[in-house]
């Protein structure tokens, strides 16, 4: 349990009060600051990612944990971030994309109960979702509330984000409709 990618997840997750305190310091660079912090969780998304499958250090403690640990930071930048842009136009890609995270844990949840949880593992799809949704989140907490350009472009990449978040959740729910419908040869 306590192998290298295992405590990159846990130091992801403990990086989130971090994040939150920082975001509020009054201080000029705290955006900067904030953003880098967000960036170094997600790059450690990657490296535990990356060295439990090349180290073969795979446990299903980390295959719990590493999604969790991606919903907690995602979902606690998303709401801290609707405080700054707290417009319908961003409440409704972040209500989508937290959304989304409640309704496939639900759907994993269930399957795993009917012993059938690999039909909803994790794809490329939701690889990609993920890594789009950090890049548009990082960007949305770099751009400080005056820099329309990034906040723009922030803006674009997080409607992305929502648009691969409602893909990915459909091609779950396809994955797993014959289940959710009864109609699954026994």
């Amino acid at each position: 349990m306590w192998n290298l990618p295992n405590i990159l997840t846990l130091l992801r997750i403990a990086m989130i009060p971090v994040f939150i305190v920082v975001y509020y310091l009054p201080w000029e660079w705290h955006h900067l600051a904030a953003a880098a912090i967000f960036g170094l969780a997600a790059l450690t998304d990657w490296i535990d990612g990356y060295f439990a499958r090349k180290l073969n250090m795979v446990t299903p403690f980390g295959a719990f944990l590493d999604p969790v640990a991606d919903k907690l930071i995602v979902a606690a930048a998303l709401i801290l971030l609707l405080e700054v842009h707290s417009t319908p136009w961003f409440a409704l890609p972040a209500i989508i994309i937290i959304g989304r995270e409640i309704v496939i844990s639900a759907l994993r949840e269930w399957m795993a109960e009917l012993g059938t949880g690999q039909s909803v593992a994790v794809s490329t799809m939701g690889k990609v979702k993920t890594w789009v949704q950090m890049v548009a989140i990082a960007i949305l907490l770099l751009a400080k509330p005056d820099q329309e350009l990034l906040t723009d472009i922030g803006f674009a990449a997080i409607y992305v984000a929502a648009g691969l978040t409602l893909w990915s959740m459909l091609y779950y729910l396809k994955q797993a409709w014959p289940q959710m419908s009864g109609r699954v040869d026994k």
